[in-house]
């Protein structure tokens, strides 16, 4: 067990010295940020930074001064020690990827009050002294010794910030027009604003037109600028898109506050509604923090117990998502309890089936395997200790589960366990129909118009 121990006033003579090394990463900026609540763009954003040189000498000159913090409250006088006072100045910017090395030294003692002053300095890879000063401290009179405590692990994430690869490719096209249907809440009413100012959609808002305006009103949003179709409640609400969807004046449709059944009765109406010949079936594709990519989860919303014809439906569907996304050739896990076929569990069967359908061409443009476990379809260390020999098991992009509830229950999971957040996407209609996850945010509304303006795209792409 590794230990650390002070150094007592007695002990420390004038001259002694101590030191210790860190490199400056973006974790170490954003981490700081987060401890002490500064935000400053100095200090977070190296373009601004950049920009000023003032700026640039005390942006993460604070993270130089903790360290000074550290070595003496662990090595010189170490554990009891007392801090009093402080005196740097920044000499030269600390930039990200700079080495530092700390060095204390002794260089005064108050024997009536235990106290020593320090000598403290930075200094860069390139030998440039960075951070310079003095530091005043009360010394331990009684030895310390105690175990070195391992720190926890600490990961920081955005919340949603593999969306923006969406909306920033949704930027590059024109704006499509979308349904928007029964928008009350702030934030979604807002994400209408910024979308359509970044020039991704250009919305036609549908629902009671008082209650709309008015909690665009109470949250100081402007939507006078866009069209708004009157629609009295939810069945209505979503007839009317479905019918706007018809006519082909608009090219998506996004649902907000009303039920997903009132939505899908009008989809699915005989004559009214928007079915095609193709199959319909829903994906998510969620952000979850602790996996490298994004992380498609079929179906988990339409169809309750799909069978071997359903299922290849739902596979192509989402590999034909993921391509519109920008996955070329994408890596799909058909999930099961259990690695290997038994006849005594149908989604195992399934899965030796869409294999088998892949070999011979009855789905096409992804990598399908299966049966696989959760754990060895997305964990790579898995895998490994499972001695799964495969090339989806532990990096795939796709899941398909074996029917609407353990979907249902692995995408709450995912959502409330691991923080993941998500967009749905109805496939197969005659336009996308947008479907966020129930916990919803600000960026996920954006990552849904960028779907359907990407979808929506490529439907026209292929249309004759």
């Amino acid at each position: 067990m590794e230990y650390i121990e002070n150094r007592i006033f007695d002990e420390i003579e004038l001259g002694e010295t101590a030191s210790l090394m860190r490199t400056l990463s973006q974790e170490d900026i954003e981490l700081f940020a987060v401890m002490s609540g500064d935000v400053n763009p100095a200090h977070l954003d190296l373009e601004y930074a950049r920009s000023d040189m003032f700026h640039k000498i005390i942006a993460h000159g604070m993270w130089g001064g903790s360290l000074i913090s550290t070595l003496l409250g662990t090595k010189l006088p170490g554990p009891g020690t007392i801090y009093l006072a402080q005196t740097l100045k920044f000499k030269r910017p600390v930039a990200l990827g700079d080495t530092i090395t700390v060095t204390i030294k002794a260089v005064a003692k108050d024997e009536q009050r235990n106290g020593i002053t320090f000598d403290c300095t930075c200094v860069n890879q390139k030998g440039e002294v960075v951070i310079s000063g003095s530091a005043e401290v009360i010394a331990p009179t009684e030895r310390v010794k105690r175990p070195r405590i391992t720190l926890p692990e600490v990961f920081l994430y955005e919340h949603g910030a593999r969306y923006h690869t969406l909306i920033e490719a949704a930027d590059k096209l024109d704006p499509v027009t979308v349904a928007v249907i029964n928008p009350f809440e702030p934030d979604f009413l807002a994400s209408i604003v910024e979308a359509t100012q970044k020039n991704i959609i250009k919305p036609i808002i549908i629902g009671p037109t008082t209650k709309i305006r008015a909690a665009a009103e109470a949250a100081g949003i402007d939507i006078t600028p866009f069209k708004i179709h009157e629609a009295e409640y939810g069945g209505m609400s979503a007839r009317e898109a479905v019918k706007l969807a018809r006519l082909g004046e608009v090219d998506a449709l996004v649902k907000g506050n009303l039920p997903y059944e009132d939505l899908m009765q009008a989809v699915n109406a005989p004559n009214t509604g928007l079915t095609t010949n193709q199959r319909m079936s829903h994906a998510f594709i969620m952000d979850v923090p602790m996996y490298s990519k994004l992380l498609f989860l079929t179906d988990a919303v339409l169809n309750i117990y799909p069978d071997l014809d359903a299922k290849r439906d739902i596979v192509q569907n989402a590999i034909d998502l993921a391509h519109v996304v920008g996955l070329e050739n994408p890596k799909v896990a058909i999930l099961s309890a259990v690695l290997t076929v038994n006849e005594h569990i149908k989604s195992t069967l399934d899965a030796a089936a869409l294999c088998k359908m892949v070999d011979r061409g009855q789905i096409s443009g992804g990598i399908v395997d299966g049966p696989l476990s959760f754990d060895t379809a997305i964990s790579a260390q898995a895998t490994k200790e499972r001695g799964i020999i495969s090339p989806v098991a532990g990096i795939a992009d796709i899941l398909v589960v074996p029917d609407l509830e353990s979907g249902n229950i692995l995408a709450r999971q995912l959502e409330y366990l691991a923080e993941a957040q998500g967009i749905g996407v109805v496939l197969g209609a005659r336009v996308p129909i947008m479907l966020a996850i129930h916990a919803d945010s600000h960026i996920t509304h954006l990552a849904s118009y960028a779907l359907a303006s990407l979808l929506a795209h490529s439907r026209h792409a292929i249309t004759p």
